[in-house]
């Protein structure tokens, strides 16, 4: 068993790290003061191929798998940008998966080589004001028109909607008292985010503000039949196959967050002095940076762990939500304590440690709470009763 990572993922870590170099401190600050979006990285990003690292190589990709997904994303979020550097590109990594699973011949030629160049931008609209995390309860209805269908709902927290083309949206086909079970009745659809008809309206947030969250207004949106993915009524069991690699993904942006926390903590407490002796010296500073790093170790060790089993086609449900859960509770610790080390000025913005914190809270939040990641190891896992 090694734990050391192939000379493949080395190369990719080495040219992210050497690309990601070209984006200062500097540029997330001003980006996060901004909201703008960072176009420049996205666009460097994209031309370097690395949009494309888990696409199939007939499309343009480098069909590699979920471990070099999780190295890339490791490496870019730990260089600076965090999460703001990770969400500029994240759907672009996993979210064309149903698209590469049960799209057809047609839909791969017209929207994968696309995405791996960036020449389009997509967002993920799933989640709704009244559903949350229970996605059987989505009430966005998709209804036969012509040769397609016609959209109408509400959609919340969708990211990147304001520079978006395309939507990766979920809608109901089939009224739910008709289904066997809530989460049939439920389509997927990759399709163009047209103004017309979309009402897209920035969230403003805590956080992350280089990349926008928006609630999405849909009010009679045409789709036409061959923006469908799949078969009509399957699309939250389509949904389900891109679950796993976001919260490895997640969790592997996560710990790299709280690394780079932890590496400027650190470096302030090896250079500030107080009382004539550099603050680290003080075990009541150095044990508590000592803890981050056994944790985020323990994370990334753990989110490689479910990387694997992904790649090797074996179950990995609880090591992709343990992965999640540890690296965003590892990180947001890091981010933390990396504040209370520069004390007074970690809560100044020219040191960054505060808007680490501020981003590695997204961690925590979603995809997925850290309390439903429990109820899911305590029923799958430990085989308790279920409480919800």
């Amino acid at each position: 068993m090694s734990f050391a990572l192939t000379q493949e993922q080395e190369a990719i870590r080495e040219n992210v790290d050497r690309l990601c170099a070209g984006f200062e401190d500097d540029y997330w600050l001003e980006h996060d003061r901004t909201g703008e979006f960072p176009e420049d990285f996205y666009r460097a990003m994209a031309d370097a191929g690395w949009l494309g690292i888990a696409m199939p190589e007939e499309y343009g990709g480098a069909d590699l798998g979920v471990t070099e997904a999780a190295v890339l994303m490791h490496t870019v979020a730990k260089a600076g940008g965090a999460m703001s550097a990770c969400s500029a590109i994240h759907l672009n990594i996993f979210g064309p998966h149903p698209i590469v699973v049960f799209g057809n011949e047609e839909q791969k030629q017209r929207f994968l080589p696309d995405l791996i160049q960036g020449k389009i931008k997509s967002c993920f609209g799933v989640t709704e004001p009244d559903s949350g995390l229970n996605t059987a309860a989505l009430k966005t209805k998709a209804e036969p028109s012509g040769n397609g269908y016609v959209v109408n709902g509400k959609k919340v927290w969708t990211s990147t909607a304001q520079v978006a083309d395309k939507i990766l949206l979920i809608a109901r086909t089939t009224p739910v008292e008709e289904c066997e079970k809530p989460i049939d009745g439920l389509s997927l659809f990759f399709t163009d985010l047209d103004r017309e008809y979309c009402d897209v309206r920035l969230i403003p947030k805590m956080g992350r503000a280089a990349v926008d969250s928006n609630e999405v207004f849909i009010d009679g949106l045409p789709v036409p039949l061959e923006d469908r993915i799949g078969e009509e009524g399957k699309g939250f069991r389509y949904l389900l196959h891109s679950l796993n690699p976001e919260r490895i993904l997640v969790g592997a942006e996560a710990v790299g967050i709280g690394q780079l926390a932890l590496d400027r903590a650190a470096k302030y407490a090896q250079d500030r002095v107080v009382f004539d002796r550099p603050i680290g010296q003080n075990q009541g500073v150095a044990h508590p940076l000592a803890e981050c790093w056994m944790e985020l170790e323990a994370a990334y060790l753990m989110t490689m762990q479910a990387a694997a089993l992904y790649d090797a086609g074996e179950e990995c449900g609880a090591q992709a939500n343990a992965a999640k859960y540890l690296g965003a509770e590892a990180g947001f610790k890091a981010c933390t304590n990396a504040i209370l080390t520069h004390g007074g000025m970690g809560y100044a913005k020219e040191f960054h440690v505060e808007r680490l914190l501020r981003e590695v809270m997204i961690a925590r939040i979603a995809p997925v709470s850290p309390q439903m990641i429990k109820n899911y190891i305590a029923e799958r896992v430990l085989g308790l009763p279920r409480s919800y």
